[in-house]
């Protein structure tokens, strides 16, 4: 819509405006006064419902395991920020990244973090969003485990096994890449996918033989035993991205901007205080605090910019899953770019 209107249009208009005010005293007479007075009432009404409707509301999807959810504890700052633009933050928690994205695409999630394999299920699957900034890598983070005294020795050995993992997860491009490395295929071990809860309670009973997983379920897993077949170092990046509706980040940058600019902050303070940091997911999660501490130390705390380096790394994934027939269609990571639209240092 044009932000311009033309004279034809203002002169129709007051000429309007004078013909209503002479009907007005016309039909009210003495009681014009009355008239006024409700008049007067009718505008502080339509002020007040003007400033109510002005705010802007953005939903942030998180979970109870990182700095999203830290942000969401620590909020005042963000808080603040947003109330000097007449917005405001909601919170909506998700158990992993697939879901999150399954809501952006639904319009209830507008900011989310989640690792590097979701979003390329989401963009096979159509979900309108933008890749708006990465974590570092943190490829120890993650890991095929078995039980302390399983038989189970190298990769080759999963041939045939039971394998849990959490479906369009991170790990499950971990566990393509380390069956690659051993010569093997998902076709030759049993795949079950279960979401991390339910893995954990089938990896304990025996009823699978291991389990490809993230942290802080992995530290936690090896505190009470679990043995690490493989983690993703030499294998996988293991990141994690800052993701956007597209509509919102086309929409409203100023207001995106300043939900980036509390991450980042509270990026910083992260790692200097991993041991706060770790006592605070750990009273609000479940796990304890020792497994947030190892998991704490085995990550970078900087949110960077989404570099031409990046998308060809995702772009592998992507190719990797659609040969496979992961995905059911080929995609280009780039298109899940907002150009022009600087996020965070640069980010494209």
């Amino acid at each position: 819509m044009s932000r311009y209107i033309s004279f034809t249009t203002i002169r129709s208009a007051l000429l309007g405006c004078a013909a209503l005010s002479s009907l007005l005293l016309l039909g009210c007479g003495r009681d014009g006064g009355e008239v006024g007075a409700t008049g007067e009432k009718a505008a502080n009404a339509g002020q007040a419902a003007e400033d109510t409707r002005a705010a802007v509301v953005v939903r942030l999807g998180y979970q109870k395991i990182g700095t999203p959810f830290l942000l969401k504890e620590r909020a005042e700052a963000l808080t603040r920020a947003l109330e000097a633009r007449n917005a405001r933050a909601e919170w909506v928690e998700f158990q992993a990244g697939p879901p999150l994205l399954e809501a952006m695409r639904a319009g209830a999630v507008d900011v989310g973090h989640v690792g590097e394999t979701p979003p390329v299920f989401a963009q096979a699957g159509g979900v309108p969003f933008i890749y708006a900034a990465t974590d570092a890598p943190a490829p120890r983070a993650e890991a095929i485990v078995v039980k302390k005294d399983s038989p189970i020795r190298t990769l080759a050995a999963l041939k045939g096994k039971r394998v849990a993992l959490n479906r369009g997860s991170n790990v499950h491009y971990l566990l393509v890449r380390a069956l690659e490395s051993a010569g093997l295929t998902l076709d030759d071990i049993q795949v079950v996918f279960l979401a991390p809860a339910d893995a954990r309670t089938a990896f304990e009973g025996g009823n699978v033989d291991a389990w490809v997983i993230w942290d802080p379920f992995l530290a936690a897993a090896e505190l009470a035993g679990a043995r690490v077949l493989q983690d993703g170092e030499g294998l996988v990046d293991n990141r994690l991205f800052y993701v956007v509706r597209r509509e919102f980040a086309e929409e409203q940058p100023a207001i995106l901007q300043i939900v980036f600019d509390e991450y980042r902050a509270l990026s910083a303070w992260e790692d200097g205080h991993r041991e706060e940091a770790s006592q605070i997911l750990a009273r609000s999660s479940g796990i304890s605090y020792e497994a947030f501490l190892r998991s704490e130390h085995r990550r970078a705390f900087q949110i960077l910019p989404i570099t031409p380096e990046i998308v060809q790394r995702q772009q592998a994934i992507a190719d990797t899953f659609h040969k496979l027939a992961i995905i059911p269609r080929d995609i280009r990571v780039e298109e899940a770019l907002l150009p022009g639209a600087a996020i965070v240092g640069g980010a494209r």
